[in-house]
């Protein structure tokens, strides 16, 4: 399974997690990994804000966690993914349940100047995917909606 938060810079993405990667740590007992598109982009020295340069770290974002997620039971990304073809391809290549967590906030926090502009925000919501407006919530709050949907997934997939 992979569990991927999504959206604008800080939008909470890499916050929430750190803080998903603890709890299931606490309550499963497992230490799952993080792959961070900021991470990414820094090892492959990408510095290409565009369409294109986006597409390339986020097709690299996507392969990581697809290899990661054979290796463990969960894996969990932090990337803009703000292209509906970037999704959509790791929803594809993944053969493993995929859960989507768009975060967005109201306001500004710094980092506006590194958004996407042509961010496709996601209007056909999944039944796999969750969205939080982390303006509206805090980190505990946030986390307690993403963990209580991760269960929610993870148990219905079980029973299937």
């Amino acid at each position: 399974m992979i569990i991927t938060l999504f959206g604008q810079p800080c939008s909470g993405k890499t916050t929430l997690a750190q803080e998903l990667q603890k709890k299931l740590f606490i309550e499963e007992g497992k230490s799952y990994p993080v792959v961070d598109g900021d991470e990414i982009r820094n090892i492959f020295k990408n510095n290409d804000y565009s369409r294109e340069g986006r597409l390339r770290n986020l097709q690299r974002i996507s392969d990581i966690g697809i290899f990661l997620s054979r290796q463990y039971d969960l894996t969990i990304i932090s990337a803009v993914y703000p292209y509906k073809e970037a999704r959509d391809y790791l929803e594809n290549t993944n053969e493993f349940n995929n859960i989507w967590v768009y975060l967005y906030y109201n306001g500004e926090r710094g980092r506006e100047d590194f958004w996407a502009n042509d961010f496709e925000i996601p209007i056909k919501i999944k039944e796999n995917t969750i969205t939080i407006n982390t303006s509206q919530y805090d980190v505990q709050q946030s986390m307690e909606k993403i963990f209580s949907f991760y269960r929610e997934i993870s148990n219905s997939s079980r029973r299937s």
